[in-house]
């Protein structure tokens, strides 16, 4: 069984080993560039999740198998209300699935789009609430290192939800890999110097900007005006 708030029962999910027969597939929620993603009941318990599938062939032509171990490794150990929760996975011969808490609002990327622009009110409150998810995050000294609208989540109450942790990094010593998007860069990886957790800053600053007008800061036509900016 999955409940979030019950740890004889997340003991219990550590132990089983997940197959596929254990859950009721439902509709598509979202297509990635590895995979899919779909609203699925867990057959036991009858609790909703989403249900990633990812292609092995995909993450290996890609070579992004290390990448996706560290993202397991690190989002399933997060526990923060306004992180969406990895619940567990398993696998088999050709796919890869991700027990995902499900955020029943979806994309605040759709929202934004929507919208055009968010009120004072709405940003203030979706940016307080990030904040303390990083806080939280970089307390654990985890870095997500790609803070944008795309990979923001609304659950059923209209709470903020971090997902998608693929470049995070658990780490006590500062960094030099450049990641994440053109956008909401910030200067030291622009530069190609080393950074530590002020790079999830700054891209909440971006964040901010972007959720008050509409658009990022720096965005331009060509990349490397974007860099200049």
């Amino acid at each position: 069984m999955i409940y979030e708030d019950s740890a004889s029962t997340e003991a219990a999910a550590e132990k089983k080993r997940w197959t596929l027969n254990d859950f009721d597939i439902g509709k598509p929620l979202g297509r990635g560039k590895f995979g899919h993603v779909y609203i699925a009941k867990e057959k036991r318990s009858n609790h909703i999740v989403a249900l990633k599938v990812l292609f092995k062939s995909q993450l290996k032509q890609s070579q992004v198998e290390h990448q996706l171990r560290r993202e397991v490794e690190i989002q399933s150990h997060l526990r923060h209300p306004n992180i969406l929760r990895l619940y567990g996975y398993f696998y088999d011969q050709k796919r890869v699935y991700l027990i995902l808490e499900n955020a029943a609002k979806g994309e605040l990327y759709k929202e934004l789009q929507r919208c055009k622009y968010f009120s004072e009110r709405r940003a203030a409150t979706y940016i307080a609430s990030l904040a303390r998810a990083l806080i939280y995050c970089h307390g654990k000294h985890v870095i997500h290192r790609d803070i944008k609208p795309e990979n923001l989540l609304v659950g059923a109450q209209g709470d903020l939800k971090i997902a998608d942790f693929g470049w995070s990094v658990h780490t006590f010593n500062r960094r030099q890999t450049m990641c994440g998007t053109l956008d909401y860069l910030p200067p030291e990886m622009v530069e190609s110097a080393e950074h530590d957790a002020s790079v999830d800053i700054w891209s909440l600053g971006i964040l901010c900007y972007e959720f008050l007008y509409g658009i990022p800061p720096f965005e331009a036509k060509e990349h490397s005006d974007t860099y200049r900016r």
